[in-house]
C-alpha cells in the first residue's frame, strides 16, 4: 500500500512539474477581453480591405475545471470571396497558466473545408497530443504523438508571447515555440525583433511596441510566416500583424479593444 501510494504522489507531482514547464504566469489579460481587426490583402501592390477578426478571452470550465477560453473568428468579405474564400474559426482552451488543454480549428478556406482538434494531456513529464483532422471528404484521421517537450497551437502561441518579460529579452532572441496542427508538428520558433513606435491608421493612435516574428522550418530554410507588433506595456495588445501567406501578404490592424486588464500605459500622447 505504501509503494503504491508512493507512486500515486510520484505520478502527480509529474503532472504538476509538467503543467509548470509547459505554463507561463499570466500578467497579460483578463476575462471578458475582446479585440476586433481589419484585414487587408495585397491584391496587383494595392492593399484592400478583405475582412475582420474579432478575438475573445473568457475564464470558463473546460471538463470541470478553471480554464482559459479564447476564440479567433475570421471573416472575409465580398472582395475577398471573388479571389479567395475565408472563413475560420479557432478555439483554445488552457489551464489557468496557459499551458494548452484542447484546440480546434474550422477552416473554410478557397474550396475547401476542414476541421483539426487537439486535446493535451501531460503524462510523466510529457506532452501528450490526441490528434483529429475531418478532410474535406470527410474523411476521419486519429493520431496520437508523446513529446518530451511543451507543444503549442497558433491560438495557445499567442496567449503565451503575451506574457514574455520583454525586460529580460535583447534583440535576436529566439524562443523555441513548437506548434503542432492535427497532421504535423512544425520546427518554429519566435524571434524577438526589438521595439518600434506604431501608429494606427484609422484611430491615429501611437504606441511603443515590442516586435516579435514567428519561424517556421521549410525543406531546411527558415521562413517567416507572421511578424506581430504587441504594445510594450502590462496587456500585450497585438496591434498589428504582417502574414507571409502561400497566396499572398495580408495584414491586421487592431480597430477596437475593451476589457483590458491594466491601463494602455504604452500610448503615446
Amino acid at each position: 500500500m505504501r509503494k503504491l501510494l508512493l507512486i500515486l504522489v510520484a505520478y502527480h507531482f509529474s503532472l504538476v512539474a509538467s503543467f509548470a514547464q509547459c505554463g507561463i504566469e499570466n500578467t497579460a489579460f483578463k476575462s471578458g477581453e475582446t479585440l476586433g481587426y481589419d484585414l487587408y490583402f495585397n491584391w496587383k501592390f494595392i492593399w484592400v480591405k478583405v475582412g475582420t477578426a474579432e478575438m475573445d478571452i473568457r475564464m470558463t470550465k473546460f471538463e470541470g475545471k478553471d480554464a482559459w477560453k479564447s476564440y479567433l473568428i475570421t471573416r472575409g468579405n465580398s472582395k475577398l470571396d471573388k479571389f479567395f474564400i475565408m472563413r475560420d474559426t479557432l478555439l483554445s482552451y488552457c489551464n489557468p497558466d496557459l499551458s494548452p488543454l484542447y484546440f480546434r480549428k474550422g477552416a473554410l478556406e478557397g474550396n475547401s473545408y476542414y476541421v483539426d482538434e487537439i486535446w493535451y494531456s501531460y503524462p510523466h513529464s510529457s506532452c501528450q497530443l490526441k490528434k483529429h483532422r475531418i478532410t474535406s471528404s470527410g474523411e476521419h484521421l486519429w493520431n496520437t504523438s508523446t513529446y518530451k517537450s511543451c507543444i503549442y497551437d497558433m491560438m495557445s502561441i499567442c496567449l503565451r508571447a503575451r506574457n514574455f518579460d520583454a525586460s529580460k529579452m535583447k534583440k535576436n532572441d529566439v524562443i523555441p515555440m513548437p506548434v503542432s496542427d492535427a497532421l504535423s508538428l512544425e520546427n518554429s520558433w519566435l524571434e524577438f525583433r526589438g521595439r518600434e513606435n506604431y501608429k494606427m491608421s484609422d484611430t491615429k493612435e501611437k504606441f511603443r511596441c515590442l516586435v516579435f516574428s514567428f519561424y517556421v522550418r521549410e525543406k531546411g530554410k527558415s521562413k517567416e510566416l507572421i511578424r506581430f507588433w504587441i504594445t510594450d506595456d502590462q496587456n500585450h495588445i497585438p496591434v498589428r500583424l504582417d502574414m507571409f501567406l502561400s497566396f499572398g501578404s495580408a495584414k491586421a490592424y487592431l480597430r477596437t479593444y475593451k476589457g483590458l486588464r491594466s491601463p494602455i500605459t504604452a500610448k503615446i500622447k
